[in-house]
């Protein structure tokens, strides 16, 4: 009775152990979200950004506020390409990093053949920077909507692509918001980003 009552914490030291063990090799997977505040970006929008983030990877630092890129700013449109603050921005993060913009100024791309294509956000996939834009939310919404775009332009950065699934968080806006209809990440896409050291519920 002795030898088996001493086999069964034994058992439940290394099992304990091993749970730990893959609890650091999770958080010491994920990379590191630079957050990068550009032009007049609020501080206090930024830091809840941060707190946000930390729930779902402690390895998050947040930087003071740059410029815009001077080649960013397209004068026609009084906007700037996120395509051109991407390129910046990557260039100013670590290997094991991933850096993500955030403006109050509008952004804009290259798509459907459209030269300056008006956007809320913009992330390649896998990539190691993106850049969001709270210029077209919501006024009544704008801070869970930012949110939820910080969200779906990380997760393109990680890999995933534009999801089908309409409450999804990795839905294609289609040049819409959809923001208030999408509720979380799907089962498919969560379980994606839970395999990359995401702490997701």
């Amino acid at each position: 009775m002795k030898y088996y009552f001493l086999i069964m914490l034994f058992s439940l030291i290394s099992c304990t152990n091993r749970n730990n063990e893959n609890s650091v090799e999770k958080i010491q997977s994920q990379k590191v979200i630079v957050i990068q505040p550009l032009g007049n970006f609020e501080l206090e929008q930024s830091n809840k950004v941060l707190s946000e983030i930390k729930t779902i990877n402690p390895n998050v630092v947040l930087r003071k506020n740059i410029p815009f890129p001077e080649k960013a700013y397209f004068k026609p449109r009084n906007r700037y390409r996120a395509d051109s603050i991407i390129k910046n921005l990557k260039n100013n993060i670590g290997k094991d990093s991933v850096i993500v913009g955030l403006s109050h100024s509008d952004i804009s791309t290259t798509k459907n053949g459209i030269k300056d294509w008006g956007i809320m956000g913009l992330g390649y996939r896998p990539g190691k920077a993106c850049v969001v834009s709270d210029f077209r939310l919501d006024i009544k919404n704008k801070n869970q909507q930012f949110y939820k775009l910080v969200l779906h332009e990380l997760g393109h950065t990680a890999g995933l692509p534009h999801c089908e699934v309409k409450a999804c968080l990795m839905r294609d806006a289609e040049g819409g918001n959809p923001l208030d209809e999408e509720k979380d990440f799907c089962r498919n896409c969560s379980g994606y980003l839970k395999s990359k050291g995401w702490q997701l519920m």
